[in-house]
């Protein structure tokens, strides 16, 4: 009961403090916190939606998530915020069983108080975004397979395809794929394949896809083949064969994101990974030895082996993909602090006092300058149904749409648009926000616009007319302060500037 009322503390403090006060950022919360708020208005709960339009980038579970949050608490942060809170929660739950089943309570306690105080895990559990829910669902997959094939168990099979089934309306099929490669690979590793006989029953199979079904189902049978090429074609089969963003695209990219992601736990984990393969390689030399492995280790290699070997094959890379091998990892290096119990400890209540001072002194100023909450308070007072609103960058702000209620125009120059507009089965399909050009600029309308500093002078070359500039939203003091450091600067930044064209006679 002591572990239990720890794990709530630390979830506490970790993961809900403070998560009302994070303005919702941009690319990426936007697109999910305002595809539900459309979702909400329209009362269509499900067909996802966003700028008036269907948006098929994900598939519900997430937005029923947010929309119940919504429902409860109102269209806000916290609400926002709570469910990735929520999930992060019952990830150290899940971790503190799995652990305790595998080994015993001290090495669950500590794998789970290190997934907690692990740096992505933490950053996770605040971020409006899919991963911690597919986390549970990964997860949960896996441990309940397990537990069912170490006890010759097999109706604790439907709970594995029922959080598979949960998975694949998270994020699509690769959570059943996965989890199922890794089932595969595993009872290979076994000498065991004849007992697929044993997971794959049609009763299994049954409940998959009955849950599956309650909404790709209907999706495809209103949306057809629209839904099919978007979801399918844009964000399954792109996403694994052509890079987003090419830079990330290295050999390395997981192994550094691991490491960093699992921090300051993997500082102690990479030199005894090391010390072991080397003692390892000895025995082999000095006595014909290959390494053994006991059937929990097994699995825990490949779960986390797989998952990062597999996002690392696959085109583009996110550095949230490898959050699934999170809770094994932890489970391995949970049984190195065993003997360094006061080492832990002193290194966990460490980080339970740095991290909500990181969370008010750094991440809330990085947020603020990944958000146009700000923006959006400047310009709420001069919209009215005669103002047309636009904003002009290199990214579009979804979180003004979010803030405002207002339809924002994207505004490009008329070459720009040809590298911007949607093309089918490319990239910039995503890109489904209002557009306008700089030569459709209405002359009968009152117009309110949002401009990137860095665009500025391409706006003010490109926009006709007489513009007021009736406000400025500096960067936030971390990012003058690091500029200050590199370049020399002593004056704040600027981020962005609102200009106001009235209405012409």
């Amino acid at each position: 009961m002591v572990n239990y009322i720890c794990l709530i503390i630390i979830s506490l403090i970790l993961f809900f403090l403070g998560g009302w006060l994070a303005p919702i950022t941009d690319p990426t919360e936007s697109v999910y916190t305002l595809t539900a708020k459309e979702m909400l208005a329209s009362g269509d709960w499900l067909s996802p939606r966003i700028y008036g339009d269907f948006w098929f980038d994900k598939p519900i579970m997430f937005y029923w998530e947010l929309l119940v949050a919504y429902k409860v608490f109102g269209v806000n942060e916290f609400a926002s915020r709570f469910f990735p809170a929520i999930f992060a929660t019952g990830g150290l739950f899940l971790t503190y069983f799995f652990g305790s089943k595998l080994y015993n309570k001290k090495i669950a306690f500590a794998a789970t108080v290190m997934l907690a105080t692990s740096l992505e895990y933490w950053y996770l559990s605040h971020a409006v975004i899919t991963d911690m829910t597919l986390l549970i669902m990964f997860a949960l997959t896996l441990i309940t397979f397990f537990l069912g094939y170490r006890s010759n168990r097999p109706r604790l099979y439907l709970i594995s395809f029922a959080a598979s089934g949960v998975a694949v309306l998270t994020k699509g099929p690769i959570g059943f794929f996965l989890p199922g490669l890794i089932i595969l690979i595993f009872l290979a590793w076994q000498g065991d394949l004849r007992h697929l006989l044993k997971l794959f029953r049609p009763k299994n199979f049954f409940v998959l896809i009955a849950i599956i079904s309650v909404w790709y189902l209907p999706m495809t049978l209103i949306h057809g083949t629209t839904f099919l090429e978007n979801f399918l074609g844009v964000h399954n089969f792109l996403r694994a064969t052509v890079s987003e963003y090419p830079k990330t695209n290295v050999w390395y990219y997981y192994a550094l994101i691991t490491a960093v992601g699992f921090f300051p736990w993997s500082i102690p984990l990479i030199p005894a990974a090391v010390k072991k393969f080397f003692r390892r390689a000895e025995l082999f030399i000095e006595e014909g030895r290959l390494p053994t492995f006991d059937m929990h280790e097994r699995f825990l290699i490949i779960w986390v082996a797989t998952v990062i070997i597999f996002f690392q094959l696959c085109a583009t890379k996110y550095v949230t993909y490898t959050l699934p091998a999170m809770i094994p990892i932890a489970i391995f290096v949970a049984r190195y602090f065993i003997n360094r119990w006061r080492i832990f400890i002193s290194i966990a209540c460490g980080l339970l006092v740095l991290y909500p001072l990181l969370f008010f002194l750094v991440a809330l100023p990085i947020t603020e300058d990944n958000s146009t909450r700000r923006e959006a308070q400047i310009i709420a007072p001069l919209i009215d149904d005669k103002t047309c609103v636009v904003s002009h960058g290199k990214e579009y702000a979804g979180s003004l749409v979010f803030y405002t209620d207002a339809k924002i125009y994207r505004l490009v120059t008329k070459a720009n648009f040809d590298l911007v507009k949607p093309k089918p089965l490319t990239w910039t399909s995503k890109n489904v926000m209002p557009f306008m050009l700089f030569e459709d600029l209405p002359a009968d309308k009152k117009i309110v616009a949002v401009v990137s500093a860095d665009y500025d002078k391409s706006f003010l070359d490109n926009a006709s007319g007489n513009w007021e500039l009736v406000g400025e939203v500096p960067k936030g003091q971390l990012e003058s302060l690091a500029e200050n450091f590199f370049y020399g600067r002593e004056q704040r930044k600027l981020k962005s500037k609102i200009y106001l064209r009235r209405q012409e006679d």
